[in-house]
This record gives structure tokens, C-alpha cells and sequence, in this order.
């Protein structure tokens, strides 16, 4: 990290500060390990009482903190502790510090467009007629395949793999061994499977089906399209449409070990937690969240602002604005109130038990 005054950090963040302004800081810390040379990060009130704890001159807390208590000589007051981080990480993250640039070993077809103060590392493929904006961070080892469009500001982090027919907008950042472009799992048979005989009837009696029923690959052509300002964690992957792009909005963020099929479309602004997987085809609003390993079925709705817990199993369309949880999917509340009920039935079965003996008594006494 570059060496920041107290002062400076707090004009970037436009956050108040007090105390000495020329304290400077070289890292950031929690408050029980930082050392004098750390910005200790206290914005939660649990952690102010370790500032005496660690050795920091100064830190971040929040707004109404008695920070002259905790022996500081100085502090950067914020008012919303989760939206400081956000400026406070990006400012400090040390990915601002990669110089512009093209290793050596870098293999770039010469019809390739590079936009300026680019950096392009060791070993990484850019195939021909792929278009690169200005200020791009390609990482070692990343392949971006012919043709392939990327806007201006893009980070991809080593292994990144980018597909044919890929349109990405500005500001997208994807992080190790995501795939973006790869052949959607889509197959068929000569005649109609025994999958598809279930699909219809949802009747076990039809899963025999005739032949040797040889999977034929349905390949994918459409692509993918993808807006501005998305992220893309750790080992995800989006698959490419059969005909049409499949299509991510502005602003969306999934986190590692996604999976998107083809032709889904996600609109603006979604979050999507770590392994979720979307069924081909699906639809997903604006402002929709997924929490961790949320399944989508194929080819179903969610309208905007949809919000799935952790391991929801979605299974029908979903109306815009509902909160949904449990497998099948239900309304949240509905959802607690029968995980309430199941909890009670033991103790329901042994009153009932207790009852029925007590019956059972009564009429042997008759």
C-alpha cells in the first residue's frame, strides 16, 4: 500500500476528520493487530474497545465514537460504517497500483485493438479482431477469444477465459477461472426422450423410452451479452445462448462457483451468492438477490426485486417483490412458520401419544 495521510483518505470518502491530519498510514488493520503504521478499522462499536488493544495512531469509526478514549491521534468519522468500506477497500485495493503495459510473452493477434494505458500480462491469448478498451487489467494467463468486445476499465484476473460472440460493457471485473462464452448444456434425441415424456406428464409410468436415445448436441451460437459495472467472483461460469445472448444487466454481481445457463437473462442490479445455479431460459427482474446455493429452475420468471434465502429451490414463477425461502420455494413467512410447526411435532406426537393412552384407559374402565 502507498503511504496516505488521514487527511487525504478523508477527502476521498468526503468524510469528516479530526484530530492530527497528517498522520499517516501505510495499511489497514483490525484494531487488536494494527501497528502505528495502520489505519485500524473500527466502524463496528464492538470493535472500538480493541483500539487499545493494537498500536494504531489512527482509525475509521463511526459517527459519534469517543475516540479520544481509545489514545488515537486522529480519526476519520463516517456515518455509514458498510458504504465507507466500499470506498475505503476500492481506494486502498492493490489493483490501482498495476502499471500500463504488455509482457513479452503476451500472444495478440495483430488485428487486435488494445485501448491505451492497458496492461496485458505474462502468457495471455487475445485473439483476432477482439476489442479492448482503455485502462484494461488482463491478468497472466487469460484468453480472450476472436472477435470478443470488452469495455474500457476491465479487470481479468489471471485464468479469466473469454468466449466467441462475447459483448461486455464497461467497468467489468471478473476474478480467477471465470468462463464467459461457453457452450450451454443443451441436447436432444431423435425421438422424444424419456425426459421429456416425464416433463409432460410428471408420471413415472412414462420414464421407458424407445431406442438407444443418443444425446445430439444443440450448439451454441447466440453469445453472451453483458452490462456495465458487473463482477464476476471466482470460478463461474456463463454460458452462451443457443440463438439469442444470454445477458447479464448493469450492475449485477455474482460471487464464486455461479453457474448462468444459456439464454437466461438477469437484469439490473442482481446479486447472485455463491452457488446458485440458473436453469437455462430463465428470467430474473431487476434488483433480484439469490442467496447461497439458490437453484433456479429453467425456462421459469422472477419478477423485479425478488428475494431467495439460502438454498431456496425455485421451482414456478415468481411474483415481483416477494421475499421466498425453503424447497419448494414459498413466501418467507409462510416458510418459518411451517420449519416452526415440524419443530413442534415431536413434541405434538408424544401429547397425542399421552392422549390416546388415556383414552385407551377410559374405555377399558367403561
Amino acid at each position: 500500500m502507498t503511504r496516505h495521510t488521514v487527511k487525504e483518505l478523508a477527502t476521498a470518502l468526503s468524510a469528516k476528520v479530526e484530530g492530527d491530519l497528517s498522520v499517516v498510514v501505510t495499511g489497514v488493520a483490525e484494531p487488536a493487530d494494527a501497528t502505528r503504521d495502520d489505519l485500524a478499522v473500527a466502524m463496528a462499536p464492538e470493535f472500538v474497545d480493541d483500539i487499545s488493544k493494537g498500536a494504531a495512531m489512527a482509525a475509521i469509526v463511526q459517527v459519534g465514537t469517543d475516540w479520544q478514549a481509545a489514545g488515537l491521534k486522529a480519526v476519520i468519522l463516517v456515518d455509514r460504517p458498510r458504504l465507507a468500506m466500499a470506498g475505503l477497500t476500492r481506494l486502498l485495493s492493490p489493483s490501482n497500483d498495476v502499471k500500463p503495459g504488455i509482457d513479452g510473452s503476451a500472444n495478440i493477434d495483430p488485428s487486435a485493438r488494445i485501448g491505451n494505458n492497458s496492461f496485458i500480462g505474462p502468457y495471455a491469448v487475445i485473439g483476432g479482431g477482439a476489442q479492448i478498451g482503455e485502462n484494461a487489467q488482463i491478468g497472466s494467463h487469460v484468453s480472450i477469444a476472436a472477435g470478443a468486445v470488452i469495455g474500457n476499465n476491465a479487470v481479468l484476473q489471471p485464468g479469466v477465459r473469454i468466449g466467441q460472440n462475447v459483448r461486455i460493457g464497461d467497468g467489468f471485473c471478473a476474478h480467477s477461472g471465470v468462463v464467459i462464452g461457453s457452450d450451454g448444456f443443451s441436447f436432444v434425441t431423435a425421438e422424444p426422450s424419456a425426459v421429456e415424456k416425464v416433463r409432460e406428464t410428471l408420471d413415472d409410468s412414462t420414464v421407458e423410452a424407445e431406442g438407444s436415445q443418443d444425446w445430439l448436441k444443440i450448439h451454441s451460437l447466440g453469445g453472451v451479452k453483458i452490462g456495465d459495472d458487473v463482477e464476476i467472483g471466482a470460478n463461474s461460469s456463463v454460458d452462451a445462448g443457443t440463438i439469442r445472448a444470454t445477458s447479464l444487466g448493469n450492475g449485477t454481481k455474482i460471487d464464486a462457483l455461479v453457474q448462468v445457463g444459456h439464454n437466461v437473462r438477469i437484469g439490473t442490479n442482481c446479486l447472485l451468492c455463491a452457488h446458485v445455479a440458473v436453469g437455462g431460459s430463465a428470467e430474473l427482474g431487476n434488483n433480484v438477490v439469490l442467496g447461497g446455493q439458490v437453484g433456479v429452475a429453467d425456462n421459469i420468471t422472477l419478477g423485479d426485486q425478488v428475494v431467495a434465502g439460502g438454498a431456496t429451490k425455485i421451482l414456478s414463477n415468481v411474483p415481483k417483490g416477494r421475499a421466498i425461502l425453503g424447497y419448494p420455494a414459498m413466501k418467507m413467512s409462510s416458510h418459518i412458520q411451517s420449519y416452526k410447526a415440524l419443530r413442534r411435532l415431536p413434541r405434538l406426537l408424544r401429547d397425542f401419544e399421552k392422549l390416546q393412552k388415556s383414552v385407551s384407559k377410559k374405555r377399558d374402565i367403561d
